[in-house]
């Protein structure tokens, strides 16, 4: 192997994990996930998890490896799959990022940090008791004093990251749009090959969007909801936001139906993916593959295999 490592990414329901797979049995490689969700044991259904079935002997890494109950950042997942990725490339295979996360996956291959500051942080319980008595007004005005290009960039309602950038400036005295720039101007940890999947006809996308949700209901995505409540898993936690477990959580409280909720699941299931395409287009060195009304896995395969051969991947 080359030292290079293989992306395949694409929105959700596109096939990425069937692809990883096979290009792993192909080139003796090992697949490690790079979804926000499938790192959560017992979030299996409403995730897509694969299965034992669907890994068909590949190793795969960074499935089911936190509890429902934590949190996780890309910074975390960088710092959990860089190893991975590594010892992989010292056995002398070929490390298969799958997913569609597309910060996450940015995190791994650039492989150069992330600026200071922890969400368990003094600074951040600080910050995080202005937003509970002031709002986020105040503090995007403060962001607006000393780093004008966040907070412009920024949407008035997304306090995540309004806090994660003060925290960063009270913590470091650095902004953290210069420390993006800084690492942006590093070169990547990891020579990366870019596979994109994604539909010709948006509307076919939407389409098998849709049947996917039909089938997850079908094998048991409320009763999945049920069981992480039951061992105690409070409503807040994070997993629990997640597309199709935030809309059933609402099932079990009484304040929608069934119908309702895989009628919004489907809804904002097909918002995800048209914004994932957005991020992932922002990449130029991604080579897309376009399916047509059906995935053609072979013809997905024969062409992977004609991009990775021209990379000098084998």
């Amino acid at each position: 192997m080359s030292g290079k490592i293989v992306c395949v990414v694409g929105p959700t329901a596109c096939g990425k994990t069937t692809l990883a797979v096979e290009l792993a049995k192909r080139y003796g490689g090992e697949v490690v996930s790079a979804d926000s969700m499938q790192i959560y044991r017992g979030l299996t259904i409403g995730t897509a998890a694969p299965t034992e079935a669907e890994m068909d002997g590949v190793p795969h890494h960074m499935v089911a490896v936190a509890e429902p109950e934590e949190q996780w950042s890309a910074a975390r997942y960088a710092q959990a799959a860089i190893p991975i990725v590594d010892g992989i490339l010292a056995r002398g295979g070929l490390p298969i990022l799958a997913g569609g996360t597309g910060l996450w996956l940015d995190a791994v291959v650039r492989g150069h940090g992330f600026a200071a500051g922890r969400a368990g942080g003094e600074i951040r319980r600080r910050l995080q008791a202005r937003l509970e008595r002031e709002g986020v007004a105040p503090l995007l005005a403060e962001l607006r004093q000393v780093d004008p290009e966040s907070a412009g960039r920024l949407h008035p309602a997304d306090e995540k990251r309004i806090l994660r950038a003060l925290e960063v400036w009270l913590e470091t005295g650095k902004t953290i749009t210069a420390h993006n720039e800084e690492t942006r101007a590093l070169p990547p940890r990891y020579d990366a090959v870019w596979i994109g999947l994604q539909f010709a006809d948006r509307q076919d996308m939407r389409d098998l969007i849709d049947r996917r949700v039909d089938d997850m209901v079908e094998r048991g995505l409320l009763e999945e909801v049920r069981a992480l409540l039951a061992r105690g898993l409070p409503r807040s936690a994070t997993c629990m936001q997640a597309i199709g477990y935030k809309e059933f959580l609402g099932v079990l409280e009484g304040v929608r139906t069934e119908a309702e909720a895989v009628a919004e699941i489907k809804l904002r299931s097909r918002q995800y993916a048209k914004r994932q395409l957005t991020w992932l287009r922002r990449n130029p060195d991604i080579h897309w593959i376009y399916w047509e009304k059906e995935r053609d896995f072979a013809k997905a395969l024969r062409v992977s295999t004609e991009i990775l051969s021209a990379a000098g991947v084998c």
